[in-house]
This record gives structure tokens, C-alpha cells and sequence, in this order.
């Protein structure tokens, strides 16, 4: 099949639908489809050769975090030519609520359209504001899928229709990491991973808890990677332990890997603003316990606690107690552990094509 795929958002800032598209290009190209991937292309991105830029990014703050998107008449220009070029069996949309290239397809074109929507929260004011009048557009999506049911629930409350929840997906094969000796703590190793200047993903919670920690366990190392200026997350901490919080930076997918291979517990205090919680997958694909925020979106991915330890979003304390006990217990570590390796082929691509695909057929169709 000829697909074209549409991301809203700048393909040089890491995010989950970044990330989804990504993978979903490199998935369908290995199984001999012909794809495209317009996304917005700043001049300093390195960018695969099958992704077409829609124009340079510009910031808007949206949900909790700031959107890297294209808008206005050049890259209503450039989607236009896209779409004209490429006779594309089937068109997929990423957020086509966001005002960026992916809404602009809509309107530009009659499809076919399959749209993923990604984003969830419980109430948005912009979106019922803009509801009308994106509905025109929204009524020549032919298929639409939801990457949760939270997700799922959004779209019907505001935009109506319904969905099929087809989640995020992740290569779980190239989670199996090495541990690294020089990230290794002797009373147990912690890791977070997320942008250091988005106050949502709650990396001050995680600090606050730092001396709670290390009052019991002094050996203790916490790992944090992710882009974003690390000095003053740095100067929230006493002086005195400074020295066993690891500011990684921005890591490729190999450090990622091997981080997350060699934590004894993977934390997630996110504060709110998540639809699903791909960074939970990775942490289990690569066999890192899990401790999250219990955010409806992640007490989804890890079934009620099943497969991962949760706490009151916010609350430093419990995470710090939590966080405690699992490292007191490896048993109890590597129960999690396994009941998580178990659970992750069900989001690999490999499971996920096909159900993408038959979407895929029915609209071409």
C-alpha cells in the first residue's frame, strides 16, 4: 500500500507521538509498504528519507507541555502539494485537533482518512470550544482509532462517533539492555526518564523524595535522563547529595536501554496529562520494576497494579516509602519484573500491524 502519514508535531523533540509515528514508518517500510511521514522539520533535525517537511516548528503551549507544530498558509501549501504528489491508498492523521498540518489535511483533501488520537484530559475547554468548527473536517476521517481508552472517551465527549483503541507500540527487542557498572548504586540503583523543564512529568517529586531515600539507603543512586536544562532541578537539591543524583542528559535509545536494564526501580511521577504511558512499556520491556503516579492512564497500562507499584501523584512521601519497601524486597522486585515481561509482547509491533492494517484496507477499500 501507498500510506501517507501525518505528524503534527516537530520530529527534533522527543514525545510519545513522535515516537509512534517513527515506528509505525520503519514497521510498515519493513513489510514493503510505500510510506511518507509529513512532520514539521526544523534545519538542525536529522530526519529519515521518507519524511517530507510540512515547514519549521513554532512552540505552543498545549496540555500541560509545549507543542512543536506548523501552521498558516505555507505549510497549508506544502500539505497540499503532499497530498497531490503522493497517491496515498489511505491518509493517517495524527491529533487532527491540534491546529497543525495534520487538521490542515482534512481540509484539504477528501481521503481516504484514518486519525489516531493520543491526548486525554478531563476536561477541555479549547477543544468543545473548537469543536464546531473543526467538525467539517473531523466528518472526513473514515476510520479513527484512540491509543486508550482514555484517549477513546475524550474523542466521544467532544468531538462524538466512536473508535477502536489500538495502543502505542514499542519494539520490546530493543529494550534488552546491558547494565552499566558506572550507573550501578550499592543500595540499589533509581531511574526517571523525561524533559526536565516540563513540570508535569514531576521530576521535583522525585527530587523531593531524594533525601527520604537516601536517609535509609546512602548508597543509593537516582538516574535522571531526559532533555532540558539540568542546573537548577541540580540546585533543588542539598548540597550533600548531589553526588548520587546522575543528570544524564538527553540518551539515545541504547543508553535508554541500558539504563532501564540496570534499575532496580523505574519511577513515573507524572502529574497528570498522560492518555497512555509508553515510558511504563519500555521500563518493563527492559525488565526495570515499575513505580508510577496513579494516573487513570497508567493504572490502565499497568492493570490496576498488577504489573506495577502505584502512589498518589504528587506525594513525594509515598513515593519515597514505596520506592523503599520494593527496594528492601527483590522478591516482591522481581515478581513485578516478570508479571511485566509477560505483559509487553501484547504492545510490540509486531501484534499491533495487523490490527493497523486491516483499518488500513477497510478504508482503502
Amino acid at each position: 500500500m501507498r500510506i501517507g502519514v501525518v505528524c503534527p508535531y516537530s520530529l527534533g523533540t522527543p514525545g510519545g507521538v513522535q515516537n509512534h509515528v517513527r515506528d509505525l514508518a520503519e514497521a510498515l517500510l519493513s513489510l514493503g509498504h510505500d510510506i511518507s511521514v509529513l512532520a514539521p522539520v526544523d534545519d538542525t533535525d536529522a530526519v529519515p528519507p521518507y519524511v517530507v517537511s510540512s515547514g519549521r516548528a513554532v512552540g505552543v503551549p498545549y496540555n500541560g507541555s509545549v507543542a512543536r507544530v506548523t501552521f498558516g498558509p505555507r505549510t497549508a501549501a506544502r500539505v497540499k502539494s503532499w497530498l497531490a504528489d503522493g497517491g496515498f491508498d489511505v491518509v493517517h492523521v495524527h491529533e487532527p485537533t491540534t491546529p497543525s498540518a495534520s487538521i490542515i489535511a482534512l481540509w484539504s483533501s477528501d481521503g481516504p482518512f484514518v486519525a489516531t488520537f493520543h491526548t486525554w484530559q478531563v476536561r477541555s475547554r479549547a477543544m468543545s470550544a473548537a469543536s464546531s468548527l473543526l467538525r467539517p473536517a473531523l466528518e472526513k476521517i473514515d476510520a479513527r482509532i484512540a491509543v486508550s481508552e482514555n484517549a477513546r472517551s475524550m474523542m466521544v465527549q467532544h468531538i462524538g462517533g466512536e473508535a477502536v483503541v489500538i495502543p502505542n507500540g514499542l519494539y520490546t527487542s530493543r529494550f534488552k539492555g546491558s547494565p552499566r557498572s558506572e550507573w550501578m548504586g550499592e543500595d540499589g540503583t533509581i531511574s526517571f526518564l523525561g524533559r526536565l523543564d516540563e513540570p508535569r512529568k514531576g521530576l521535583g517529586v522525585l527530587l523531593d523524595a531524594v533525601p527520604a531515600l537516601l536517609a535509609e539507603r546512602p548508597g543509593l543512586k537516582v538516574l535522571v535522563a531526559g532533555a532540558g536544562q539540568a542546573d537548577e532541578a541540580r540546585r533543588s537539591l542539598p548540597a550533600r547529595y548531589r553526588d548520587r543524583v546522575l543528570f544524564l542528559g538527553a540518551i539515545d535509545d541504547e543508553a535508554r536501554a541500558d539504563m532501564l536494564a540496570g534499575s532496580d526501580v523505574y519511577v513515573a511521577p507524572h502529574l497528570g496529562g498522560e492518555s497512555f504511558g509508553i515510558v511504563l512499556l519500555e521500563a518493563m520491556a527492559a525488565g526495570a520494576p515499575v513505580l508510577a503516579s496513579d494516573l487513570a492512564a497508567f493504572r490502565q497500562v499497568l492493570d490496576g497494579g498488577r504489573l506495577g507499584e502505584l502512589f498518589d501523584p504528587g506525594d513525594s512521601g509515598e513515593l519515597a516509602a514505596r520506592a523503599l519497601r520494593l527496594l528492601r524486597r527483590p522478591a516482591e522486585r522481581e515478581e513485578l519484573l516478570s508479571a511485566g515481561l509477560a505483559a509487553v509482547p501484547r504492545y510490540d509491533w509486531s501484534a499491533l500491524l495487523p490490527e493497523l492494517l486491516s483499518v488500513y484496507e477497510l478504508v482503502a477499500r
